[in-house]
């Protein structure tokens, strides 16, 4: 008994009493990831409804963005890493129930298939790269042969890109041992959250009204599923293990991360540009769309930061039996 009772004290700074090992930079890369993979989607949905007169940049220039800002968050991702020289590990092998796994083949197919986008593009959003592009009778031919098979990229961006917004959550769901992220709403609730924010982005970038306005308008819809998922996720937890209880207790309903996800997230993240967007579709403000696009981005990054913390700190683990030191300490004299 004493020997078994040993064997768990085990006390490990970065596991004791709580998981210390992700920081900012891998909800950083989070956020991006999601950014990135509304921006593929965007891309690809305009293209097979064919609005290209009627959304000038997302049909245009909004491709080029995503492997910038993949780039970004793999760069985040990166520098979270602790042996950066065995990156090159994560493709030596491809293991079909490891979400991770599957993560690092989805991060190496979105790239080819974000160029094959730009590519498709270039003519129409980029003519003077498309000049360099076209000097070179290969170039000349690919950039051709994307702009024929438009549609087909476009099919294959769209379940890139879903893989890439879902399986982020899906590798943090997969952690049984973090109850507050052990439930499947966390993949809607993800990619819901990377659609909003890429939306968001052209929002704030494109200078044509009526594409902006198209936008919004698509952003209230996906604020509204963003906080239906919200509360799904609540009551998945609610309704859950004890500990998944307890961690929406200790951690999100009056514990030390309360107001960064009710206040943070939900109400300037989710509620404030929801009011903002509404009144900006109404005609009742001009500039509300900007302001509510940069809350929707912000919003967005506060929730992987939110999850992230709150997943690390709960537990299924009770410290105060299973880890009592005086009790340990007595049974070893004993």
């Amino acid at each position: 008994m004493t020997e078994e009772l040993m064997v768990t004290a085990r006390a490990n700074e970065l596991i004791d009493p709580s998981l210390h090992i992700w920081t900012w930079e891998v909800a950083m890369y989070l956020f991006l990831g999601g950014v990135t993979a509304g921006i593929i989607i965007f891309v690809a949905v305009v293209a097979l409804l064919k609005r290209d007169e009627q959304l000038p940049y997302a049909s245009d220039r909004l491709a080029l963005l995503a492997p910038i800002v993949l780039s970004l968050g793999m760069t985040t991702l990166f520098l979270d890493l602790e042996h950066k020289l065995f990156t090159f590990r994560f493709y030596t092998t491809f293991r079909v129930l490891s979400p991770m796994s599957w993560g690092a083949w989805i991060l190496i197919v979105i790239y080819p298939v974000s160029i094959l986008q730009i590519l498709a593009t270039v003519r129409r959003g980029y003519p003077q790269m498309a000049e360099y592009i076209d000097r070179l009778a290969v170039g000349k031919a690919i950039v051709s042969w994307c702009q024929r098979n438009r549609r087909e990229i476009s099919l294959v961006a769209i379940f890139a890109g879903v893989g890439l917004g879902v399986y982020t959550a899906i590798l943090l769901s997969a952690f049984s041992a973090r109850p507050f992220w052990n439930t499947g709403v966390l993949a809607p609730l993800f990619l819901a959250s990377g659609l909003s924010t890429a939306a968001a982005l052209v929002a704030l970038l494109t200078r044509d009204h009526g594409e902006r306005a198209w936008f919004t308008r698509v952003d209230i819809y996906l604020i509204v599923i963003e906080l239906a998922l919200v509360g799904l996720f609540i009551i998945n937890l609610a309704t859950g293990s004890a500990a998944q209880i307890q961690a929406l207790e200790c951690c999100i309903m009056g514990g030390s991360y309360t107001f960064a996800f009710w206040v943070l997230f939900v109400g300037i993240g989710l509620l404030v540009p929801l009011l903002l967007e509404i009144l900006e579709v109404r005609g009742l403000g001009t500039t509300l769309a900007v302001v509510a696009a940069v809350l929707v981005l912000f919003g967005g990054y506060t929730l992987r930061h939110v999850m992230m913390e709150v997943g690390q700190e709960s537990t299924w683990t009770q410290y105060d039996t299973q880890y009592n030191t005086e009790l340990l300490q007595r049974l070893e004299r004993e």
